[in-house]
């Protein structure tokens, strides 16, 4: 198990600004992936618990494991038990690449303002086009 030191250093990785239309969920979801990103965050290293890290930011403990859920749904974290919340081990560099690729392109058809469906449509017609090509 990480010690508490190591919690606290990881716990400035993580800021939810309240003005931002963004919800705050949505916030530390995006900031797990820059984090990755830019090699501040390593496979395998674990995040911090939903209590410390809703305690840090003043969100519900809800709020915190919402954005867990995402990040595990797309495979970019791994909830372990009791263990706690891993940045991912994906072992294929060229699988993590695409998808970071894909996180990207996404957040910006969000910022866009487009809905999902809006979003995934225009994905897919981007590789159906690539296909055809």
């Amino acid at each position: 198990m990480a010690s508490p030191s190591i919690d606290a250093q990881l716990l400035e990785e993580f800021t939810v600004d309240s003005t931002s239309a963004t919800p705050p969920f949505r916030q530390l979801h995006d900031a797990v992936v820059r984090g990755i990103d830019a090699g501040r965050l390593h496979p395998g290293q674990r995040l911090p618990t939903t209590r410390a890290l809703a305690g840090h930011l003043g969100l519900a403990v809800n709020t915190v494991a919402g954005a867990y859920r995402a990040l595990e749904e797309a495979g970019i974290v791994e909830g372990r038990g009791r263990a706690g919340t891993f940045v991912s081990l994906d072992a294929d560099p060229v699988r993590a690449s695409a998808r970071r690729i894909a996180l990207d392109a996404a957040t910006r058809l969000r910022d866009l303002g487009l809905t999902r469906e809006q979003s995934r449509a225009l994905l897919v017609e981007a590789v159906e086009t690539l296909e055809a090509g």
